[in-house]
């Protein structure tokens, strides 16, 4: 998958960030809910159709990620790839344990759901919506399947390490599921990520500029994540 993109450059931005690139000011930044799947779960649906809900809502970007874990039971997971597996197992590391499951949701890289409870999550989104940004990016389009990233510490950030990743997900997929503990059971399912590959690397101290390649042509975001599975500090739809 990362293959498919162009090596990113690095440079310093000149100025204060108050503009992207397009003229515009950077939009908020939308609360990142990461959900993990799969069509083999029988506890899954609830969480799936709840992803729905959220799915048109600007100030949060809900991403579906199919693991693989599940398909000995009878059914393989048709969206599942197991780079999700990874990235499922890696934040259960960096919080210490070895357990993982589904569903579970991550938001923001720091509030961990189990399971399908509505409540919890519109709390942590609540929380992520509400606490003081530490960091403002902007993508914008400068030329077909390419685009400019421009991201700045605000005043006060914790600065360290950062990772910046493209994402690109189907906006909705409909399954029939013919095996397995969801046997008979037609779900769409949302936001399917199809991609998920770091683009550049950031110290999170100097303004930066990247200029990135798209590798799908589907609806995607640029991700600002904290080096070690941390804190998602900012996101950005890719300009349509």
């Amino acid at each position: 998958m990362a293959g498919l993109l162009a090596a990113p450059v690095l440079v310093p931005t000149s100025g204060a960030f108050a503009q992207d690139a397009g003229g515009k000011s950077a939009a908020p930044s939308p609360v990142v809910v990461e959900l993990f799947t799969s069509q083999g779960c029988a506890s899954c649906p609830n969480a799936d159709r709840l992803m729905t809900q959220l799915a048109d809502r600007p100030d949060v970007l809900p991403l579906a990620l199919h693991v693989d874990y599940w398909d000995y039971l009878g059914w393989k997971d048709t969206l599942a790839d197991p780079q999700y597996t990874r990235r499922q197992k890696a934040y259960a590391r960096a919080r210490g344990t070895r357990m993982i499951y589904t569903p579970q949701m991550v938001v923001s890289g720091t509030g961990f759901v189990k399971g399908s409870h509505p409540m919890q999550l519109a709390e942590y989104i609540d929380i992520m919506q509400n606490r003081a940004p530490e960091y403002q990016m902007a993508v914008s389009a400068i030329g077909e399947g390419r685009y400019r990233v421009v991201a700045h510490a605000l005043s006060g950030a914790k600065t360290g390490p950062m990772v910046v990743q493209l994402v690109h997900y189907t906006p909705s997929k409909t399954v029939d599921i013919l095996r397995g503990e969801n046997a008979g059971s037609q779900i769409t399912y949302v936001n399917v990520v199809t991609q998920w590959a770091p683009v550049a690397e950031w110290d999170g101290q100097a303004d930066m500029s990247v200029e990135i390649d798209a590798g799908q042509d589907q609806p995607g975001a640029v991700l600002l994540q904290r080096q070690g599975f941390g804190a998602i500090e900012a996101a950005a739809r890719l300009p349509e």
